[in-house]
């Protein structure tokens, strides 16, 4: 069955504390433009905060705990927002991940985020529409660099597959940081690194990313994402089909030394 991973939904600790800036506004007689102003902030903007709908920024949450007089209240929310380092959407997808003991991962468009590069990741976050603001952008590039700790740090090692789309490494954004970042992981125990070449490719390794997720009790998740919607399954029927669609594109992909040699010649050629 389908893991419950409502994309609509902000977090809770956004939502209570946005809730909580707008009750001490109210309770101050502080209008919501006064806020904005001191915390250099459009109006529009602390409305979505006040609703959860954005991430109730770390010094928003300073300032009206100092304007509205909440004698610490608002600011100790901080430790809290900063928890939802991630989209909603993506928030139960992490949590597996944190706890996996294999990961089979295939991109079509974007290097996978275990792999990036701190500039390719600041590329991505800080781009999206509608824009985020600074202090989101800045938490959800960092929590990305923390999750690559997977790749290192865990005892015994995680077993981690990649296979990317040709598509991916010619993309603008990935520059010879990223090439290079990608021919270190690759060189890992623990880490396969393939492309699958633009010959090679089939509708459904068109049809967007997929990842296979092992936990300790050897249950399998699948996770697919969407521009607009993702899904974590259990469902043993979405996992089989999962598998074999990975399985394939793995099978057709370069092997991880001719891989190697594929981003190795694209070094130093980026326009």
């Amino acid at each position: 069955m389908p893991v419950p991973n409502d994309n609509s939904r902000p977090p809770a600790a956004w939502c209570y504390s946005g809730n909580q800036i707008r009750r001490w506004r109210t309770l101050a007689n502080v209008s919501r433009e006064a806020l904005a102003a001191a915390a250099n902030y459009a109006p529009e903007t602390i409305s979505s905060m006040e609703r959860g709908v954005r991430m109730p920024s770390p010094r928003l949450l300073d300032i009206a705990d100092e304007l509205c007089g909440a004698q610490g209240m608002l600011s100790a929310a901080k430790e809290y927002v900063r928890r939802e380092r991630y989209s909603a959407r993506a928030v139960d997808f992490i949590e597996r991940e944190r706890e996996a003991t294999s990961l089979w991962w295939y991109e079509v468009a974007l290097v996978p985020g275990l792999l990036q590069t701190r500039t390719y990741a600041q590329a991505l976050i800080d781009n999206r529409i509608p824009p985020l603001d600074e202090e989101t952008v800045a938490e959800r590039v960092a929590a990305r660099m923390e999750r690559q700790a997977i790749l290192t740090e865990r005892k015994p090692p995680v077993g981690l597959s990649f296979v990317m789309y040709e598509a991916v490494l010619r993309s603008p954004l990935v520059d010879d940081a990223q090439l290079l970042r990608l021919l270190e992981v690759s060189h890992m125990r623990n880490v396969v690194v393939q492309v699958l070449p633009f010959g090679q490719a089939f509708s459904d390794a068109l049809m967007g990313p997929m990842v296979l997720v092992e936990g300790r009790d050897h249950e399998r998740l699948a996770f697919m994402e969407g521009a607009f919607a993702s899904e974590l399954s259990a469902d043993p029927g979405v996992v089989s089909r999962v598998t074999e669609r990975l399985s394939m594109i793995r099978t057709r992909a370069l092997d991880p030394d001719e891989t190697a040699r594929l981003i190795e010649r694209m070094v130093g050629r980026r326009e």
